[in-house]
């Protein structure tokens, strides 16, 4: 990072800092721990897990407009994000402490909560650190470090603990337990370069009276120019279908494997795999968006993703159809893990830059909350169908399939629409 300015590294860093809950907490250790601890002859452990998921997004969707708002106000900004981290990361450390898996789940839906609006503000403060023609590389950086650093290292502690922990004393449970409360520590300790080098540059003067009227009529004010914005509202709504399947595949693979019986430590190997290659091809999206429009590479992005799903798909089926054996799956799952890593960083990155490109930065803070609210009330839809067509069917490979259908929604939405969005940005 060497040719970023110190804004731009101690803004990339927080996705180091963030990327450890998002690894340890959404994708890996905690889900599987979860859905063995509330898994019973009565329930299924992935049910709950994506009942607790569409609380925490329903609970942040409704918050982010009302937030972004107010950070618009000088001198809010940061104070948010501070609030915010400390209330996330004691949330988090809590989680570790209780052993019924009802206080597991609230804990967890509490810690993702205020997880969810320190990123929403995170991605707001990307217009205040660097310019539009360095916003693609920049936020791609930021994903690749949050890879590497973020995702890689503690969890490769974790698997350390998991795997070789009884020869000194710890068992699954403890090692989980310490896991959490390590992510806690992680992600508050490398949020101070962001917390003391990153600045709030466009804010709008705080209104002398009626915060709390100026702020809602603000967000009114938004939802109005979202609508009228025609480049950001159709980015939005295929943003809304593409992304909740990007976010289902992240949040649901573990529990997916651990319900079609694969090995615990296979699966944890094969996502420890999503994250070393998710750091160079996020860097690679980056560098691409200078050669290759961003909307371009959504799309191949899409396309990518719905292999994975059909894959997938193939993988569940095969075992319930006793079609091949677990070393099989196991294997496609390694697969999987693989092609997940190629595009999970990049069109993350790219999305956040590419909206990052469509709006005002003096109203960074309200356009980013609609990007927040269309993103998790997206992530409402993804784990709730996956619950659904689970409860119904009573086979995680249908559910798994049935992820396809946002993705090519949203596929069919920036196809139809890209020409207005390309003019916009140029």
């Amino acid at each position: 990072m060497k040719n970023f300015t110190l804004e731009e590294r101690s803004w990339v860093m927080y996705d180091w800092a963030n990327s450890v809950f998002a690894t340890i907490m959404v994708a890996a250790v905690f889900p599987v721990y979860f859905t063995g601890m509330a898994g019973g002859e009565d329930t299924l452990g992935s049910f709950w897990w994506a009942i607790g998921l569409v609380v925490a997004r329903i609970t942040v969707g409704l918050s982010a407009p009302f937030i972004g708002a107010i950070i618009d106000f000088e001198g809010y900004k940061k104070k948010l994000f501070i609030i915010a981290l400390i209330t996330g990361t004691i949330f988090t450390a809590l989680t570790a402490l209780v052993s019924s898996w009802q206080m597991l789940l609230i804990g967890y839906v509490l810690a993702n909560i205020f997880w969810s609006i320190c990123n929403q503000i995170y991605d707001s403060f990307l217009p205040d650190v660097t310019t539009k023609e360095r916003m693609d590389n920049v936020s791609a950086t930021g994903f690749a470090y949050g890879y590497i650093g973020g995702s890689t290292i503690p969890f490769v502690i974790s698997i350390l603990l998991i795997m070789f922990g009884p020869y000194f004393g710890i068992d699954a449970t403890l090692a989980v337990r310490l896991s959490v409360i390590m992510t806690a520590i992680w992600w508050l300790a490398f949020s101070f370069p962001i917390i003391k080098n990153v600045h709030h540059q466009y804010g709008v003067p705080k209104p002398e009276s009626g915060l709390l009227k100026e702020t809602m009529s603000n967000t009114v004010q938004s939802f109005k120019r979202v609508f009228q914005n025609k480049a950001v509202f159709y980015f939005l709504i295929a943003y809304f279908f593409y992304i909740d399947g990007v976010g289902t595949v992240i949040n649901m693979a573990t529990a997916y494997g651990s319900e079609l019986g694969l090995n615990t430590t296979g699966m944890l190997g094969a996502l420890f795999v999503t994250q070393v290659v998710a750091f160079p091809f996020s860097i690679i999206f980056g560098r691409l968006s200078k050669k290759v429009h961003s909307i371009r590479l959504i799309i191949a992005a899409i396309c990518i993703y719905l292999f994975i799903c059909i894959v997938g798909f193939f993988m569940g089926f095969g075992l319930e159809q006793e079609l091949f054996g677990l070393d099989v799956a196991i294997a496609l799952f390694w697969v999987l893990a693989f092609l997940v890593g190629t595009v999970q960083g990049g069109i993350q990155a790219i999305s956040r830059s590419t909206y990052g490109k469509l709006v005002p930065v003096e109203q960074s803070g309200e356009y980013f909350g609609f990007f927040e609210i269309f993103g998790r009330f997206s992530a409402i839809l993804g784990p709730g169908l996956y619950a659904l067509i689970l409860n119904t069917t009573g086979r995680p490979s249908v559910s798994m399939l049935s992820i396809t259908v946002l993705f090519s929604i949203g596929l069919v939405v920036l196809l139809r629409n890209r020409k207005v969005i390309f003019a916009d940005m140029n």
